[in-house]
């Protein structure tokens, strides 16, 4: 990748929430390094604030590498169900691999300055994490409300910032930075987008014959694997519904009921999150704003992170090639200096003695 930095290529960048959608983010910043460009400061909600956390470490490219090798049961392995009246499950799994990544670093000591958002529930006020461990502050700010247990810190009760700010761009308004940047993974759009229809042509292939396979069931033993976690998902199940469950009912058919109401929940959150996010951009507009629609994929659909990724950095060359054609026609058209009296241009003034011309 290309290490230069020229003048204008500062960007302060901000990464919003909306799940798997967030896997975007990748792309978006490898584009941006591709190009020249120097990130100069990062704010993130929930995914956001994953994604600008593991970069701001150095560890997008582990990240990457891991997120891309999981496929759909690798990601229902990752699911901790709990008892917990206060989420459907645990974040232990995700945790412990960020942890292996990126260890017991705080965000004072990272390269770059990284600001993640989180809600109090207790307050009911937005948390901003600017110090202090790095992994309680992407845990706080993934904990979507009824999905994933809370962080308690004091008397702190700490859920995902995209309840309050889904695109948080103020932290980083006020930095010494030539571009201000945000990416909107929650975008409302007047109709429904399919993923592969925002793709590039080649690309849209691949992510079909990726589709096509995982259709198929790569080779995977799903009852197998669904015996070993019959007993959580009905526990689950038992918390999310009224009762009235067979001890019969098939394990598969009660764990894509389960995984039906959590879909409810995480799509109405989507629905808070993308009006927001316009209030945002409204109240601190960006100059450059990267839109991923809310319909490209479900906000858990974390095994099609190469197609989510290669969608960033597609609207992200999009975003930055107009960006740099308008800087270029500013440039051209910049105005002539004054004209005289007579109509041509102004007479330079006879140096004084003792200057040069």
């Amino acid at each position: 990748m290309s290490r230069r930095h020229d003048k204008g290529r500062r960007v302060s960048l901000t990464l919003g929430s909306g799940g798997a959608r967030g896997y975007a983010h990748i792309g978006v910043i490898e584009e941006l390094e591709a190009r020249g460009y120097e990130v100069v400061a990062l704010s993130g909600c929930s995914m956001g604030a994953l994604v600008a956390g593991v970069y701001a470490a150095g560890q997008l490219d582990r990240y990457k590498d891991w997120v891309c090798r999981l496929d759909y049961f690798d990601v229902l392995r990752l699911v901790d169900v709990t008892w917990s009246p206060m989420g459907a499950m645990r974040a232990n799994k995700v945790m412990n691999k960020l942890d292996e990544l990126v260890g017991d670093i705080r965000l004072e000591d990272l390269s770059i300055p990284v600001t993640t958002v989180a809600t109090d529930m207790t307050r009911q006020r937005e948390v901003w994490f600017q110090q202090g461990s790095l992994l309680d502050a992407i845990r706080a700010s993934i904990a979507v409300p009824g999905v994933i247990t809370p962080l308690h810190r004091g008397d702190q009760v700490l859920v995902d910032g995209g309840l309050l700010n889904p695109l948080p761009i103020m932290p980083t308004v006020s930095t010494h930075a030539d571009v201000v940047m945000a990416v909107n993974v929650t975008a409302q759009s007047a109709r429904p987008v399919s993923l592969e229809a925002l793709l590039p042509p080649e690309e849209a292939a691949e992510e079909q014959a990726r589709e096509a396979a995982r259709d198929s069931g790569g080779g995977v033993d799903f009852g197998g694997w669904m015996e070993g976690v019959r007993g959580a998902t009905r526990r689950l199940l038992d918390g999310l519904s009224s009762g009235g469950e067979s001890e019969e009912d098939d394990g598969i058919a009660r764990g894509r009921r389960a995984w039906g109401r959590l879909d409810m929940i995480l799509a109405s959150f989507d629905v808070t999150q993308a009006a927001l996010a316009k209030y945002k951009v409204a109240g601190y507009p960006p100059d450059v704003l990267i839109e991923v629609p809310k319909t490209v994929c479900g906000a858990y659909e974390f095994h099609r992170a190469e197609a989510l990724i290669a969608l960033g950095r597609h609207l992200a060359r999009q975003a930055l090639e107009r960006l740099e054609r308008e800087a270029a026609s500013s440039v051209a058209v910049e105005p002539l200096p004054p004209a005289d009296p007579d109509g041509g241009p102004e007479a330079a003034a006879p140096p004084r003695d003792g200057e040069q011309a």
